[in-house]
This record gives structure tokens, sequence and C-alpha cells, in this order.
């Protein structure tokens, strides 16, 4: 997991060779603006989803993994809370892996809990799990998905 600023981007194009379009795609747009859904750039290895999603408390928060894809989370409206916990660590599975959806959910409890600010970024790995959404109400956010 990492956690920095948009300001801060290019440190981190050297660790997937998509990393500087997605970065690039994220510190261009108003996305207060655009429209929910997704947005393909190179088919299913690079694609991002603007959504408006129900925000919750950290109890009730579902740590969920991924297989083939590097998440790129940025809160947009508002600050978001994310649990973590190493992968290695999960052991209460919720249901078996997803590998259509590339998504399993556990209910493990998060060790850590971060908060990203707008302007910040949250990447996730796939050995980071993460329980994404935490706090009070909506929130509008970019998720960038990479494939692994």
């Amino acid at each position: 997991m990492i956690i920095d600023n948009l300001k801060n981007a290019e440190a981190y194009y050297n660790l997937h060779p998509l990393f500087k379009e997605a970065f690039e795609y994220l510190k261009s747009g108003d996305f207060i603006k655009a429209e929910n859904g997704k947005i393909e750039f190179k088919g299913e290895d690079l694609f991002a989803i603007i959504s408006d999603s129900d925000m919750k408390a950290s109890t009730d928060a579902k740590i969920e993994v991924h297989n083939k894809y590097i998440d790129i989370q940025i809160p947009v409206s508002k600050p978001e809370t994310y649990g973590w916990k190493s992968r290695t660590e999960l052991n209460e599975e919720k249901d078996v892996f997803d590998n259509y959806k590339d998504i399993q959910f556990f209910e493990d409890k998060a060790t850590t809990e971060i908060t990203a600010i707008p302007g910040n970024f949250v990447i996730f790995f796939p050995q980071d799990g993460h329980a994404p959404c935490i706090g009070e109400g909506k929130i509008r956010k970019v998720v960038v998905k990479i494939r692994y």
C-alpha cells in the first residue's frame, strides 16, 4: 500500500508501465462534474471507475482483495478512510474468490486505518487487503484499475 499526494505521482511512474498514464488521467480530470461510470483507456488492462458510494462504519467495512488488478483510489468529494490488513494475515473468508469480478471479501478486521483527503491517492496491490469507503454519508471517488 502507498498513500501520497497527486503532486508526487511522478515518483511512482516506474512501479508499473501503466502508472504514468493512470496518474496523468487522475491529475487532469474534474471528477466532481464527471459522469459516473467506467472509462476504458487500454481495454481491461487500464480503466477507471467514477462512482458515488455509500460510506460505512469501520465495523461494517469488509476487507477485499484482488488478484489481477492494482487499485489507485482517490477520494474526490471528501476524505475517505481505508482499513488495511496484509493479505497473508487474512483468515476469515466471507466468500470464495470471484475470478470474473476479481474480488474476494473477508470478515477479518483491519489492523491499520488511513485517511486520504481529496488530492491524495492510495495504491492497493494484490497483497493488500483493503476496506474502502469508511466514513459517513456519500462519497464521490475514482478508482483506477491496472492489470497486475
